[in-house]
C-alpha cells in the first residue's frame, strides 16, 4: 500500500495537496451546524431566544452549510478530473508500452486498459481528500459530542471500534477474491482474442462460472459485514437515546445535547461506511496496481501467470 501511495504522490503530488487543504476545511465544519442545531433547540425550550435571534442563528447554519457544500463540490470535481487525468496516463503508458515491444498478450491489455486502469485512477482522485474529509469529520464530530457529554461520546466512538476490527478482518479474503477474479478474467480474455476454433470453449465457459462463484462469495462475505455494521449502528443510536434520555430525566443534561448527539451518530455514519468502503477499494487498488506493474516491468512473468 506504501508503494501505491507514493507512486500517486509521485505523478500528482501539487494536485493531491491542494484536494488535502480543501478536504480540511470541509472537515472542520462538519460539526458547526450540530453546535447551531443545540444552541437553537435549548433557547427554544427554555424560551431564551426572540424571533430576530432565531432569524440570524438559522441564516449563519445555513451559511455554514452552503460553505461546507460548495467545498465538497469543489473537493468532488477536483478529484473527479484528477482521476480521469490518470486514467488517460495509465491507458497511453500500456498501450505505448505495447505498440514499443513489450508482447502483453492481447486479451489482458484489453482488459486492463478498459477495466482496470479506468478502477485505479478513479481510486487516485481521492486517495488522499476522501479519507481526510470522512476522518476529519468523524473526529470533529466525536470530539463535538464528548465535549458536549462524555458519556454520549464514548458511545459514539465505541460504534467506531468494533467497525475497524470487522473490516480489518474480513478484507482481506475479500482482496484475495479480487486478485483471483482479475487472473480469470485476464486468463478467459486472452484465450477468446487468440481462438482459432472451438476447442476451447468449455474451457472458457469454465472460467466465467468461476468468475461468478467467486464474485458470489466477495457478496456473502460484503453483505454480511454490512449487516453486522448496520445492527451496530442501530445499538449505538438506541443506546444514545436510552443514556441521553436518562441524563435528561436526571437533570445533568438537556434535550438539545441529546439531539445534537442523535443527529451526529447521523452524521458520523454516513464518513464510517464511506471509509469502510473506501478502505476496500484501497485494498482492491493496491492488488489491482499490483498486477498492472507485472504488466509494465515485467510481461513475460504476467504473460505465463494469465495465459
Amino acid at each position: 500500500m506504501i508503494q501505491l501511495y507514493s507512486t500517486i504522490w509521485r505523478v500528482s503530488g501539487r494536485r493531491q495537496f491542494i484536494l488535502i487543504l480543501l478536504s480540511l476545511a470541509v472537515a472542520g465544519l462538519s460539526a458547526v451546524p450540530l453546535s447551531y442545531q443545540k444552541e437553537i433547540i435549548n433557547a427554544l425550550t427554555h424560551a431564551k431566544i426572540d424571533s430576530p435571534s432565531l432569524f440570524v442563528m438559522c441564516a449563519e447554519m445555513m451559511g455554514v452549510i452552503l460553505l461546507s457544500l460548495t467545498l465538497k463540490w469543489l473537493v468532488s470535481y477536483r478529484s473527479g478530473t484528477l482521476g480521469e487525468d490518470i486514467i488517460r496516463l495509465l491507458r497511453k503508458r500500456l498501450y505505448l508500452d505495447n505498440a514499443n515491444g513489450k508482447s502483453i498478450p492481447k486479451g489482458t491489455l484489453t482488459t486492463t486498459i478498459s477495466a482496470e486502469a479506468e478502477e485505479l485512477g478513479k481510486f487516485t482522485g481521492g486517495a488522499f481528500s476522501d479519507p481526510v474529509v470522512q476522518l476529519g469529520t468523524l473526529v470533529a464530530v466525536i470530539g463535538y459530542i464528548a465535549s458536549s457529554q462524555p458519556g454520549l461520546g464514548v458511545i459514539a466512538l465505541a460504534m467506531i471500534t468494533p467497525q475497524v476490527i470487522i473490516i480489518l478482518t474480513t478484507q482481506r479474503k475479500v482482496n484475495e477474491l479480487v486478485a483471483k477474479r482479475v487472473r480469470i478474467l485476464r486468463g478467459a480474455t486472452n484465450r477468446i482474442v487468440n481462438e482459432d476454433d472451438g476447442e476451447e470453449s468449455s474451457t472458457i465457459e469454465e472460467e466465467f462460472d468461476a468468475i461468478f462463484e467467486t464474485r458470489r462469495r466477495m457478496f456473502i462475505w460484503k453483505l454480511s459485514t454490512k449487516f453486522v455494521i448496520s445492527a451496530l449502528n442501530a445499538v449505538a443510536t438506541v443506546a444514545v437515546l436510552v443514556l441521553g434520555g436518562w441524563l435528561v430525566l436526571e437533570g445533568r443534561t438537556d434535550v438539545g445535547t441529546v439531539v445534537a448527539a442523535t443527529m451526529g451518530l447521523s452524521r458520523l455514519q454516513a464518513p464510517t461506511s464511506f471509509l469502510i468502503a473506501f478502505y476496500r477499494q484501497v485494498s482492491a487498488a493496491r492488488v489491482k496496481f499490483d498486477l498492472v506493474r507485472e504488466l509494465l516491468e515485467e510481461p513475460q512473468a504476467s504473460a505465463r501467470k494469465t495465459g
